[in-house]
């Protein structure tokens, strides 16, 4: 088969995926945006996106399908050149629908199968837009702003002959009848690679070790805001590390926004937050890692007595089963997406997202009971194995299913 990947930044949820299609004999090429530098083994291609400014108030809802929309072209473009340059007709075309590099793909090569990763489906009721009043305005506008984000969504996933989405709740947000067409398959997590030990060691920026085994208390996210949570267990760190005189606090993350909107007058919500609090916590035992390479995020969970892992109904992050798989306790904000994974007192425990108090109570007690605890890290890890692992789970789902759709299937 002859396979096209597309992703403006390329390999993204295609990093395992893309390789073993390729060991299996098969034809992988991909298509990414020419400001992306990430490495792939894969042969990749770019293409040149220079989008015209769209100005707001003439776009209005539209804006979004517009700037999504441009990208689209772009690509198009792109896939017509290497059409017509070396006679490339895939058999399947495997794009992320996010930013709209699949939307005209199927007028280019309308014989080949396409697949698009179906991860989020804007809506204006019922997910993200309203759930946090205090930082996401709440009115009819934003409802309909939230609802029109999703046209291109909705668009790729009608063009398309099927879709893919990591979790039941996220492929639950589209509209039942493209539901119909997701197919639900997890891209996976390592969990060879992810697992407990005993003897990890963290050497903090100022010389210090922190050790497994120590009262270590991690939080990691992309970038530290609101949506991740942060504010709330920002809020609640002040009792935890009162409580608790030799807890230490590790916080990876950047000072960027990912999802939602910048604070007023601020950059990013990292110090935002933090200077509410700052004045109540000891600062010597709370350490902002910021970004970090890939080895030292699995020694910090490998270090970790608690993780504390809080998400709006959004899409569920890598790092919350990555916790999971090397054996962490993770405590969750009782959010749907993370609902699906954590099961109250088995494998881990649920907090709800805004209430600091109980936040603070349940950190201070699993900090203070690590063998209390003990088996719903094991459970944790057990629950990661048995669903989520990428060997032996996901990559054979995701392989299969991809390959169900060649031309001699």
């Amino acid at each position: 088969m002859r396979i096209l990947f597309l992703h403006q930044n390329f390999p993204g949820q295609f990093l395992h995926l893309a390789p073993e299609l390729a060991a299996r004999g098969h034809d992988v090429l991909a298509l990414t945006d020419a400001g992306n530098t990430r490495k792939s083994t894969i042969r990749t291609l770019r293409y040149k996106h220079a989008p015209a400014k769209v100005d707001p108030a003439q776009t209005r809802l539209g804006r979004n399908y517009t700037i999504m929309s441009d990208r689209g072209v772009s690509v198009a473009r792109a896939c017509a050149q290497l059409r017509d340059a070396e006679d490339y007709h895939p058999d399947v075309i495997f794009g992320h629908s996010g930013w709209g590099e699949t939307l005209f793909v199927k007028e280019i090569w309308p014989q080949a199968k396409l697949i698009v990763y179906a991860e989020f489906y804007y809506r204006g009721v019922g997910a993200d837009v309203g759930y946090d009043p205090e930082f996401l305005p709440y009115g009819l506008d934003q409802i309909l702003i939230a609802q029109g984000r999703a046209a291109h969504l909705g668009q790729a996933l009608i063009h398309a002959d099927a879709g893919v989405a990591p979790t039941a709740w996220q492929a639950s947000t589209y509209p039942a009848p493209l539901r119909s067409m997701i197919r639900v398959i997890h891209d996976g997590v390592d969990c060879t690679a992810l697992h407990p030990d005993p003897q990890a060691s963290l050497t903090l920026p100022d010389g210090r070790k922190l050790r497994a085994g120590d009262e270590v208390l991690t939080f990691v996210n992309r970038n530290l805001e609101p949506y991740r949570g942060y504010h709330s267990f920002m809020r609640a760190l002040p009792e935890v590390l009162s409580a608790r005189p030799n807890a230490h606090a590790v916080i990876v993350g950047g000072d960027e926004v990912s999802y939602g909107s910048p604070p007023k007058g601020a950059k990013g919500w990292k110090d935002h937050i933090l200077s509410e609090v700052q004045d109540q916590l000891p600062m010597d035992r709370v350490h902002f890692m910021g970004k970090v390479p890939y080895a030292a995020f699995v020694t910090i969970l490998q270090i970790s007595r608690v993780h504390a892992y809080l998400t709006y109904p959004f899409v569920l992050s890598w790092s919350m089963l990555e916790a999971m798989a090397a054996g962490c306790l993770v405590v969750g904000s009782d959010t749907a997406p993370v609902a699906e994974v954590i099961r109250q007192g088995e494998n881990g425990l649920l907090v709800d997202f805004f209430d600091v108090k109980a936040w603070a109570q349940s950190l201070i007690d699993t900090l203070a009971q690590p063998e209390k605890y003990a088996p719903l890290r094991r459970t944790a890890r057990a629950t990661a194995q048995e669903r989520y692992d990428l060997r032996s789970i996901c990559l054979p789902r995701m392989v299969d299913f991809v390959e169900s759709f060649g031309p001699t299937a």
